[in-house]
């Protein structure tokens, strides 16, 4: 069976965008079970109310949830598991500086298949505050408006 090439992204964290400024962007791998694979190619799986930590020199995901295998038995494991990630000790060593720093965190940001293997992609992310969420909100509403302006115009701009 020939491999798959190119990237294929399975699984989005959208309120992460919305919380977080992302500073610094981080392709890991990620330490699966054979039926959590399956479920995450079937994508099932969410990224929302997930997290990162250094702890001992490695980097840890608490909170993702991996849905069980439908066709799995004995073999599925708990949901709510730690996932280890797959990193460079330089690597891991800049992500523990980073989170040292006041306000910082370790975001999923999401789970993608690259030539046939798992991966997620880690962000190094600061906190929004509601007055920087708002004025996100209001730039994208004027972006669509815009966007709409000139639909309109190319169309003709004639409405019945």
């Amino acid at each position: 069976m020939a491999k798959i090439k190119g990237v294929k992204p399975l699984v989005q964290n959208r309120r992460a965008r919305h919380e977080y400024f992302v500073e610094e962007r981080y392709e890991c791998g990620i330490e699966l079970k054979g039926t959590e694979v399956k479920s995450i190619r079937q994508g099932k799986a969410n990224l929302q109310e997930s997290y990162a930590r250094v702890r001992e020199g490695q980097v840890f995901v608490d909170g993702m949830h991996i849905s069980p295998y439908d066709h799995g038995n004995v073999f599925n494991t708990d949901p709510l598991r730690p996932k280890r990630l797959l990193l460079h000790k330089s690597e891991i060593r800049k992500l523990q500086a980073a989170v040292a720093r006041q306000g910082y965190t370790l975001i999923p940001l999401q789970l993608y298949l690259k030539d046939s293997l798992v991966k997620l992609e880690l962000g190094v992310c600061r906190g929004k505050r509601l007055h920087d969420k708002r004025d996100d909100l209001a730039k994208r509403d004027a972006e669509r408006d815009m966007e709409r302006a000139m639909r309109q115009g190319q169309r003709g701009g004639r409405e019945e």
